[in-house]
């Protein structure tokens, strides 16, 4: 019988609470926009509450308790957070639910950690940090702190995410061929992470000795094990990714054309450089409406 077979569902407040307060602050705001005429596209609220539902159905889940005894358990549990979770999570987010965040004078800052080159820095960091013997250890033998090894994944991983996807202005040098290696960089730092597991000839955690035990699996096998399941999940969605990066730039040349075809018809200067950056910004609308007005100065 498989581990998951035996283990229970387990509820941890420490651990849930920050998704609830989220949750929360999530639907007041949305609900206020909504007031406003300026509701949350549904889909975007589709993938905000799963993203939520899907990190706290980890935690409770079976997957959760086994993650203080198998490696491949806790593996498996912080790519569902950190990863999947956390991609949700930004998928769901606009610029009017960020607004009030972004212009506190204490938050606002904030902004400037989701630009590529930092967001990268920071989520490899905590990657590889957490996956050292010491930090890992004890957020396995801590609830406190595996409840802020948590914290930091998810955290790190939706700013890592917003980078590449958020509704957050992006440098004009993030293009799509700019996206391209960044999600390269992202998988790449993850499948390094994930051959060390794999290729190596001992295992780095004693931690899970008891747990290996009581299911019957070598500490060797655990390790490799954790080590694979982060590589084909990496590979999944890297793959999920590429189709989207292609996707977005076909849609993006094709809008891109569509402008300066409506330029010309109407006699308006708009030069290629302008209309790409409208498009890529997400304003393509707002500049067709001024070129139909005739006002692109």
């Amino acid at each position: 019988m498989l581990p998951l077979a035996d283990a229970a569902f387990q509820i941890e407040p420490l651990q849930l609470a920050p998704a609830l307060a989220v949750g929360v602050m999530y639907t007041v705001r949305a609900r206020r926009l909504a007031g406003q005429g300026r509701p949350v596209p549904s889909w975007r609220r589709a993938c905000f509450y799963s993203g939520l539902g899907l990190i706290a159905v980890t935690l409770v889940s079976p997957l959760g308790v086994l993650s203080g005894e198998l490696f491949w358990a806790h593996m498996a549990e912080h790519l569902l957070l950190a990863d999947l979770g956390a991609l949700l999570l930004v998928l769901g987010l606009t610029g009017p639910l960020l607004q009030p965040l972004l212009r506190t004078t204490a938050l606002g800052w904030m902004r400037h950690l989701a630009h590529p080159v930092p967001a990268f820095g920071l989520w490899a960091a905590d990657l590889f940090f957490w996956h050292l013997v010491g930090p890992h250890e004890a957020a396995v033998n801590n609830d406190v702190v595996h409840a802020l090894q948590h914290m930091l994944f998810v955290g790190f991983g939706i700013n890592m995410w917003m980078a590449l996807l958020g509704p957050l202005p992006k440098p004009a040098w993030f293009g799509n061929f700019a996206k391209l290696l960044y999600i390269v960089a992202v998988r790449l730092t993850s499948t390094v992470l994930a051959n060390v597991f794999v290729w190596s000839n001992d295992a780095f955690f004693g931690v899970y000795g008891p747990g290996e035990r009581a299911h019957g699996i070598s500490p060797h096998t655990d390790q490799v094990v954790a080590g694979s399941i982060m590589m084909v999940e990496g590979s999944i969605l890297t793959l999920c990714l590429f189709c989207w990066l292609f996707l977005r730039s076909a849609s993006e040349g094709e809008e891109r054309q569509e402008l300066l075809d409506l330029a010309a018809a109407g006699g308006v200067a708009l030069d290629e450089r302008r209309a790409a950056r409208a498009v890529a910004a997400g304003r393509g609308g707002e500049l067709r409406r001024r070129i139909e007005n005739d006002d692109t100065r």
